[in-house]
């Protein structure tokens, strides 16, 4: 695993597979995000269930930066009339670019830890694609 501020020159962007953990004995939720990093900035959409009693999906967009392998975006969930915090994401992102772990802070109220996996095989096809339109 790589630690923070040694240089991943991997492009994040892609399908990731998480999973965030509140600090109680709630149950994890897992999401999808959808990542696209241009440069050093970062943006994208998450999907994640409403809750356990339900079929709903949340929607969520995400705003946020990498410098090296440290991964931070802020996450927004798209709930009209709603007073929803955003909450901060802050990770470290794997060798081969294929995992971010960290934390998720809503200041001044929770935080607890998540995991965002993407498959190694889906990163070495987009490197092929980026290789062959140079």
């Amino acid at each position: 695993m790589a630690r923070q501020g040694e240089e991943t020159s991997q492009n994040l962007t892609g399908v990731w597979n998480g999973r965030y953990f509140y600090p109680s004995e709630l149950a994890p939720i897992s999401f999808v995000a959808t990542l696209i990093e241009t440069a050093t900035r970062l943006t994208g959409t998450t999907h994640e269930p409403a809750g356990p009693a339900t079929d709903a999906v949340r929607y969520a967009s995400l705003q946020g930066q990498r410098d090296g392998n440290a991964v931070s975006f802020i996450k927004t969930y798209d709930i009209s009339g709603s007073n929803v915090d955003p909450i901060d994401y802050s990770g470290i992102l794997n060798g081969d670019a294929t995992e971010i772990a960290g934390t998720w802070r809503i200041l001044g109220s929770w935080s607890g830890k998540f995991l965002m996996i993407r498959s190694p095989g889906k990163v070495a096809a987009v490197a092929r694609k980026v290789a062959e339109r140079v």
